[in-house]
């Protein structure tokens, strides 16, 4: 085996190799959410979630592509952790390739200062059983939920509607298509940063936001490809944005969407602002996304108050999904480094 660093921006091949494995990995792992589109999976492997560095390796045996992984190295906050991505071709799993790929990854983290690998399974897959044997800790547990709008009632937004409306007395909507404009990029970043009071493993930093990084956000999904919708309640007393959500939709597969963060700052919760902002999100999909039929949503577990709202709406428990932390001092160097 031999491993090797590639550009996902410009080396067409071996990303064509890579995203294959990933849609064949989905399948064998039996996950119900949407693989990645070419255009998506390309841009998550140059930019990652987050402005942060990283790096993307794959592994050749006789020419073939058989495993990849990415890593991605966090700068402003948690820089004692390295994320790691790691997939194998099914057809070669339970063989070492995991393993050695493991091994590979746990050596550049170590290169870069890092003492904790982190990374995600689904609940089921061969990725949960290769982390219980390397004995990770399980760190958090998140659940996707799905929406299907055709089996929602008629009435039934409607009257959710006017319920949260009732309670959300001095507040108006306001909504934008694509990058955040200019004069409320602070707003929104004070928003995005209370994602901070969501459940998160112990000992993990929350982002910090701050105009800068809501630009760079946009960016990335914008390079994405991505429709991204933003819908926020501004309190008429002072014009200040106070609650916020985000949605996401593939022009690719444009049926399903992709809930990002609610948020609901401190002194305005209590008046039903998060289930007023994400009915009204629908609305706003009704009118532009006709092709949406499904939106999925993901929640850290002891999130109760989300999990609350998204049930109210008609979320259903998809799959879940475990993250796990490994020290990269108990992780075995490669074999040959060099490789």
């Amino acid at each position: 085996m031999r491993t090797e660093r590639f550009d996902p921006a410009s080396d067409t091949w071996a990303l064509r190799a890579c995203h294959d494995i990933h849609l064949a990995a989905a399948r064998a792992d039996g996950m119900r959410r949407p693989a990645m589109s070419p255009r998506a999976f390309q841009a998550w492997l140059r930019y990652g979630w987050t402005e942060d560095p990283s790096e993307v390796w794959l592994a050749r045996d006789d020419g073939e592509v058989c495993g990849w992984y990415l890593l991605s190295l966090p700068e402003r906050e948690n820089r004692h952790l390295a994320d790691l991505n790691l997939v194998v071709a099914p057809s070669r799993r339970r063989a070492g390739l995991g393993t050695a790929l493991l091994g590979h990854a746990a050596d550049r983290a170590r290169q870069a200062d890092r003492t904790l690998l982190t990374g995600h399974t689904e609940e089921s897959s061969a990725g949960t059983a290769f982390a219980r044997t390397l004995g990770a800790r399980h760190r958090l547990t998140g659940t996707f939920a799905v929406l299907r709008l055709r089996s929602i009632p008629p009435a039934h937004l409607p009257e959710l509607r006017r319920k949260a409306a009732a309670a959300a007395t001095g507040y108006s909507l306001v909504s934008w298509e694509g990058p955040t404009a200019e004069h409320r990029l602070v707003q929104v970043a004070e928003l995005l940063g209370i994602e901070g009071d969501a459940p998160r493993a112990a000992g993990e930093e929350p982002q910090g936001w701050d105009a800068a990084r809501v630009r760079a956000a946009d960016q990335r999904l914008a390079d994405q490809g991505w429709r991204f919708y933003s819908l926020a309640a501004r309190a008429e007393r002072g014009g200040a944005l106070v609650a916020i959500t985000q949605l996401g939709i593939d022009p690719l597969d444009a049926s399903w969407g992709s809930q990002s963060l609610t948020a609901v700052a401190g002194p305005h919760r209590g008046h039903r602002l998060g289930l007023l902002v994400k009915v009204a999100m629908l609305e706003l999909l009704a009118a532009h996304e006709p092709q949406l039929t499904q939106i999925v949503t993901m929640t850290a577990e002891g999130n109760e108050h989300m999990d609350a709202i998204n049930t109210e709406l008609g979320f259903t428990v998809l799959e879940r999904q475990l993250n796990w932390e490994l020290e990269t001092a108990r992780i075995p160097r490669p074999a040959d480094p060099g490789t």
